[in-house]
């Protein structure tokens, strides 16, 4: 089976630079972005798999750019990552189509595993 092509939008360049060093090194395909703005034009002109996406950013916030990512590509997959656990942030996030959530700082092989869940349900769906 194919790796699935990433998306990793993290404010936080050093954390979005390592998680996208480390999975590129592992064979995948990432792409990154900043802000969710940016992440809106890159699914708008590439095709991804999987998002990696922190919830708190300034500017759009991450449920906000996940609702406006799933109008785009309702078969995207997405992973929020926060840094502080919320209950309420969570529901959000999967009200509008999350397929997992998960608080940073995270394992990279718990990361890469939810990863390739979140890409055969992707395939499944498909």
């Amino acid at each position: 089976m194919r790796k699935p092509k990433l998306l990793i939008v993290d404010d936080d360049k050093m954390l979005n630079h390592n998680m996208s060093w480390l999975l590129s090194r592992k064979g995948y395909e990432v792409s990154s972005a900043n802000d969710g703005e940016s992440a809106l034009q890159m699914v708008e002109n590439q095709d991804f798999d999987v998002v990696i996406l922190d919830q708190k950013m300034p500017g759009m916030d991450g449920v906000t750019t996940l609702r406006e990512l799933k109008k785009k590509r309702p078969n995207l997959e997405v992973i929020i990552l926060t840094g502080a656990s919320s209950v309420d942030s969570a529901v959000k996030g999967f009200e509008f189509g999350a397929y997992d959530y998960t608080t940073k700082p995270m394992q990279m092989d718990v990361l890469e595993e939810k990863v390739m869940q979140a890409f055969e349900r992707k395939l499944l769906l498909e």
